[in-house]
């Protein structure tokens, strides 16, 4: 239990950063800085102060809250995310972000793990963990390159912002069977592996619980947005209440009800989310909902961030060695922006916004789900401090590498794109971080 002088030190911060995150989307629009960067440095340094009595959170020790505070920061960034999303799904529409899914994130995966297993010396398991944890671009912190509040026009999307929000609504899950596959490998190197194993992974952990999360993702999303916005009795006709935290509801009911079927919570949610939108795609309740979930989001990424840059500030990366920092720098300078480039060509994005697209694969908030995920579900053959430097190099990386070259980039691309869906929308100012 905290003493009074740590309560008061927690309050105090809370209610800073709370204020911070309202404050800080603004005050940082149009600047090469971000809010997560902000928090990252707030944490470090409020750390490193002599307050003895401030409360650490150790991904070791505390690995279920890491996990489950992620969790949560996710799945709201994923509804968010989905209600933002103006071009309905399809597969010519949508065709840069099915590139980026069934060709650049395995693909992703399969170098990053081999440098990792090359570089690093990890065993097999350990490098796909590695690899499938930095997998997915991250809905949480990749607030300038996101797409904006929903609007009525459904080619009011740039071609970057588009994809980089919908690989991010959609890779959160699809990085899951890789994460299990890591987990049953390390495992059946004490057991021995079989077919059976390898088919059980397929069937079961790719097939059956993306099928699952899909249609409860529908089903909820159906059954939600004829609710809301058709329902005969008014009390369930909650477009007219204009309640943001149903937002919540949804989110938690998709989740919920698809984990209980052993399916992927996080596609169900982000599916969940863009079902709402199309029920009734010019309705201003979305707005509402969207507005909701941007500032919960906000404020979770707030918290998760101070205490990451505490947790640095506390050695968190003293088992960092140079082998491992160099896996985090090849991932983003090196596979990321060639596997992101080369799954492009031919498609739809020009020159500047292909680049574009392969250079901001963002990690963050997922990547600390997985690993505290993994690590409470089996025994890997690596130290976790070690496991938790890297992955934590990385995601500092990531917030402060694209967190300095966003807002440059894309105010280059807004530039030079013709007026209309190139053209960033104040909604978009506002939500620049």
């Amino acid at each position: 239990m905290l003493g009074s002088t740590g309560t008061d030190v927690v309050y105090a911060c809370a209610g800073l950063g709370a204020l911070g995150a309202a404050i800080l989307p603004t005050a940082l629009a149009k600047r090469p800085l971000s809010l997560p960067m902000v928090f990252l440095a707030a944490g470090f340094l409020v750390f490193l102060l002599p307050l003895d009595a401030l409360p650490t959170l150790d991904p070791i020790r505390h690995r279920s809250a890491v996990e489950h505070l992620t969790e949560v920061c996710v799945v709201v960034a994923l509804m968010g995310a989905g209600l933002a999303i103006n071009r309905p799904p399809g597969y010519h529409t949508w065709s840069t972000t099915w590139r980026l899914l069934g060709l650049a994130m395995p693909l992703t995966i399969l170098l990053t793990a081999a440098v990792a297993g090359w570089l690093v010396g990890w065993p097999p398991a350990v490098a796909l963990l590695v690899a499938a944890a930095l997998a997915p671009t991250d809905p949480v912190l990749a607030a300038e390159v996101r797409v904006g509040e929903p609007t009525d026009e459904e080619d009011d999307e740039d071609e970057v912002r588009f994809a980089l929000t919908s690989e991010a609504g959609l890779n959160d899950g699809l990085a899951f069977p890789f994460v299990l596959a890591a987990i049953a490998l390390t495992t059946a190197s004490a057991t021995g592996w079989s077919t059976d194993g390898l088919w059980h992974w397929v069937w079961s952990d790719i097939l059956v619980r993306s099928v699952v999360g899909l249609a409860v993702g529908l089903g909820v999303g159906r059954l939600l947005g004829r609710m809301f916005f058709q329902a005969s009795w008014t009390a369930l006709r909650l477009a007219e209440h204009r309640e943001g935290f149903v937002a919540l509801a949804a989110t938690l009911t998709a989740y919920g009800l698809t984990e209980l079927l052993h399916g992927y919570g996080f596609i169900a949610v982000f599916v969940a989310a863009c079902t709402i939108r199309n029920a009734e795609r010019g309705h201003r309740y979305h707005r509402v909902m969207h507005a909701f979930t941007d500032q919960i989001e906000r404020l979770l990424t707030a918290v998760i961030l101070f205490l990451v840059g505490g947790f640095i500030a506390d050695g968190g990366l003293a088992a960092l060695t140079w082998r491992g920092a160099v896996l985090g720098l090849a991932l983003f300078l090196l596979i990321r922006p060639a596997v992101g480039w080369a799954v492009q060509i031919g498609g739809k994005a020009a020159g500047k916004e292909r680049a574009a697209i392969a250079f901001f694969g963002i990690r963050g908030i997922g990547s600390f789900f997985y690993l505290a995920y993994a690590l409470g579900a089996a025994q890997f053959a690596a130290p976790a401090r070690e496991l938790w430097a890297v992955v934590t190099f990385t995601v500092l990386l990531s917030v402060l590498l694209h967190g300095v070259t966003a807002t440059p980039v894309t105010t280059r691309l807004d530039r030079s794109a013709p007026d209309g869906p190139g053209e960033q929308r104040p909604a978009d100012q506002d939500r620049s971080a």
